[in-house]
């Protein structure tokens, strides 16, 4: 997964408060007999769930509630054996899991999670209350729900407005387009010596994201045919290409030591990332420049996510079991006070459009000079359009990656490249 999905986990560590009252949706719930619910989790996530569970038992007494926890990579790949090895019975499963976006297509696209659009769940009437690419990026090969969003990343620029006034570079300059995004950082290098980001795969991830057609994935046509060797994973890669060789990274990696302090030392002028990114660098990687940061949105007005959290009911898990566990699901994802106060002290973006409508939204942010940031997010978040994930996602990601260190590092054609990933992935598609 990108960087900033798996070390925002790692930082957002603080418990969240909850309302006692949640709204309930589908079929009334059955009476909580006593028993035991599991719920496997990762770090931040599990401390949401271990914050919720007073009020949640308050309502179904007399029932347990483990929760697993493991770290981010770790839990994953638990939740993928266990799906995978269930065959025999429910012993291994948990009742609830929680999955991070850019895992969700393998898992959405196995035949592991219970299908949520029909009764007794009617999750489709859900709809309307979250945002739409997220819910709808949650629909496994025939179309059915089988998770519920909680919480998201809007994607937005951050910029240094101290070193943009310097280099006399206007954000407009930035935004046009990719090329003037790049054109603009040979300037701002120039000028003030700081880099224009940390690193160019960052860019070509955006490029090629941003470029695949409205509700298509990234790497896979809609036949699930690779799709990387043509002229947008050609643009994407040039771009990078083109900052390397002008020398416009800090060929750093997010999250890394060197990173934090190249944005602590102004050494780095913009970062593309989720709207959670202002919280992390007023709490954590550079507090010291508070005031110096503001938030634009996207160059050539397109709107991304970056990563977000999803609950799911494993198909196998224990039938008996699965009232309780659509209940705490519905509480985790909908309860609008919890969501406010995830927001408010952890930076999760909420999923649910109740929670957007407050008015902490509307007030403004010191870490970013005062400018009332949360209402560009929440524009973005709702304009951020549904791209289905490929079982193969993960896997595409680190193939295309390793041809793009290859044309980065030791200079390896962009055509022949992308003609050899593109050959991987067939071949692996057609296994």
């Amino acid at each position: 997964m990108h960087p900033v999905h798996r070390s925002r986990r790692r930082w957002l560590t603080q418990g969240l408060g909850l309302a006692v009252g949640w709204p309930l949706a589908g079929a009334p719930l059955q009476a909580a007999a006593a028993g035991k619910l599991v719920v496997a989790a990762y770090p931040l996530v599990d401390q949401i769930v271990k914050e919720a569970l007073p009020a949640w038992q308050a309502h179904h007494p007399g029932v347990e509630v483990e929760v697993i926890s493991r770290q981010y990579d770790d839990h994953h790949t638990a939740m993928t054996t266990a799906l995978s090895t269930a065959g025999g019975g429910s012993r291994h499963l948990p009742d609830v899991m929680a999955l991070e976006a850019s895992y969700l297509g393998r898992f959405a696209m196995g035949a592991g999670l219970l299908p949520l659009s029909a009764a007794p769940y009617d999750g489709e009437a859900l709809k309307p209350r979250f945002v739409s690419f997220a819910f709808e990026q949650a629909r496994n090969r025939d179309g059915a729900l089988v998770a519920l969003p909680t919480d998201i990343g809007p994607g937005c620029l951050f910029y240094r407005q101290d070193i943009l006034a310097k280099a006399g570079v206007g954000i407009d300059e930035l935004t046009r387009s990719w090329d003037d995004y790049v054109r603009a950082g040979e300037r701002i290098k120039a000028r003030t010596g700081a880099y224009l980001m940390a690193h160019a795969r960052y860019l070509k991830d955006i490029v090629a994201l941003t470029g695949a057609p409205p509700g298509q994935s990234v790497y896979f046509d809609q036949q699930g045919q690779p799709r990387v060797d043509g002229p947008i994973f050609r643009r994407a890669f040039e771009l990078a290409r083109e900052m390397r060789r002008a020398k416009l990274d800090a060929v750093v990696d997010t999250w890394q030591n060197d990173w934090a302090e190249h944005l602590r030392r102004g050494r780095i002028a913009t970062e593309l990332s989720g709207a959670w990114m202002a919280g992390q660098m007023a709490n954590w990687v550079a507090p010291q420049t508070q005031g110096l940061w503001r938030s634009s949105p996207l160059p050539e007005g397109v709107f991304i996510g970056y990563g977000g959290t999803y609950y799911a009911l494993p198909r196998r898990a224990d039938p008996a079991r699965r009232d309780l566990a659509w209940s705490l699901v519905q509480m985790l994802t909908m309860d609008r006070a919890l969501q406010l106060r995830a927001f408010k002290s952890q930076d999760a973006f909420p999923a649910l459009l109740d929670a957007q409508d407050d008015p902490f939204f509307d007030q403004p942010v010191p870490f970013l000079g005062g400018q009332l940031a949360r209402q560009q997010w929440r524009d973005a978040a709702r304009r951020i359009p549904p791209r289905p994930l490929h079982r193969q996602h993960k896997f595409a990601e680190e193939v295309v990656n390793g041809e793009l260190d290859n044309v980065l590092i030791y200079g390896k054609p962009v055509a022949q490249a992308l003609a050899d990933a593109q050959a991987l992935l067939r071949h692996r598609a057609q296994r």
